[in-house]
């Protein structure tokens, strides 16, 4: 008999349940484990290890170092974030400016990010000033999170931990995107997204529920999300079919034979 999924012990631990996380990341050997609170060398360890766990085109600590704009765009914020939060609002601005110059990735000093969050990328992101961003999100390009009001509210989207952001999504206004979701690939969500779901399409509808085994290892294979548009058609051919056999069925219907149908080609009804 299997034994179920949230009593099985890994090294001497409990794993969590498919969909939800301890935050204890029992799954992950040991050394890969994130620190509770990790002082600013640790930060920027776990931010180097996360591009290492979440990019499998990462080969050193040099590359990563100079040639990930998103690592780049992350690290600057947070020193714009801090100038933002202590008033230095146009040096905020100024740094978030000269960022975006350099990267191609706009993060509005005002936005919030959490920890290990990854910008792959990064060309064309954009996040607005109520925005909130959980820990280990994955941010592909082209990904806005953008505000569907002009008044200085929270106008922006709050994403949870885990999410993973195909590239060109747009999730606009003051939605919640629950943890482990993910967000296909040129998808426009206006709604708000429940934890471990898969959102495709324009509007974005939610396709998929299901849970996944840990936040820091999100799933990649874009490749694998449903089309609704195929699906559907192929339901309505399904469906039509059916209809069609009853239909004979019923009436007896005979196939035209082949005088019948040079008949119809010569002289065609309206």
């Amino acid at each position: 008999m299997a034994i179920p999924l949230s009593q099985r012990k890994i090294v001497g631990e409990t794993r969590p349940a498919r969909g939800k996380c301890c935050d204890t990341c029992v799954c992950l050997p040991e050394n890969e484990r994130p620190v509770p609170h990790p002082g600013l060398f640790g930060r920027i360890r776990e931010d180097i290890q996360t591009v290492f766990t979440k990019d499998p085109a990462a080969r050193s600590v040099i590359e990563v170092l100079t040639c990930y704009p998103g690592l780049h765009a992350v690290w600057l914020h947070r020193v714009a974030h801090a100038l933002w939060a202590h008033k230095f609002r146009f040096l905020a601005r100024l740094l978030s400016h000269i960022t975006r110059w350099f990267t191609g990735v706009e993060i509005h000093p005002g936005a919030t990010l959490g920890r290990r969050v990854f910008i792959d990328h990064g060309m064309g992101v954009v996040i607005g000033e109520t925005a909130e961003v959980g820990d280990d999100v994955l941010i592909y390009k082209g990904v806005v999170l953008g505000g569907v009001s002009l008044e200085k509210v929270k106008r922006h989207p709050t994403i949870g931990k885990g999410v993973v952001l195909g590239t060109d999504a747009i999730v606009l206004g003051p939605i919640e995107v629950g943890s482990n979701a993910q967000i296909g690939s040129g998808s426009v969500v206006v709604k708000p997204v429940p934890p471990c779901a898969t959102v495709v399409g324009v509007p974005g509808r939610v396709v998929k529920i299901s849970g996944v085994s840990c936040r820091l290892k999100p799933d990649l294979h874009h490749e694998q999300l449903p089309d609704m548009v195929v699906d559907t058609i192929n339901r309505l051919t399904q469906r039509i079919t059916a209809l069609e056999a009853r239909l004979n069925d019923l009436e007896g219907f005979a196939a035209p034979t082949q005088e019948a149908l040079a008949l119809e080609e010569a002289e065609p009804w309206m």
